[in-house]
């Protein structure tokens, strides 16, 4: 079985399981990951609390371009 590696992020008030993938994986609809590894702790809520602790699953992207490589409007 694969090891799966996890960043670690501490939520802040009114964080939502979209914008979380967003800041991570550059895409609000690849949340799954995040919801499935954090589900049993953290269950599902529209709105998360400040201060929680999740697991943020590393995710191969494919197709990814480095950010350096991205048009100026698109860089974060």
């Amino acid at each position: 079985m694969d090891r799966v590696e996890y960043y670690e992020y501490i939520t802040k008030e009114g964080d939502r399981w979209d914008l979380v993938a967003y800041e991570f994986y550059g895409d609000a609809t690849r949340y799954e990951p995040i919801v499935r590894a954090n589900f049993f702790d953290v269950g599902i809520k529209p709105i998360l609390p400040g201060g929680l602790k999740l697991r943020i699953p590393v995710l191969e992207l494919k197709n990814h371009i480095p950010p350096e490589e991205l048009p100026p409007w698109k860089r974060a």
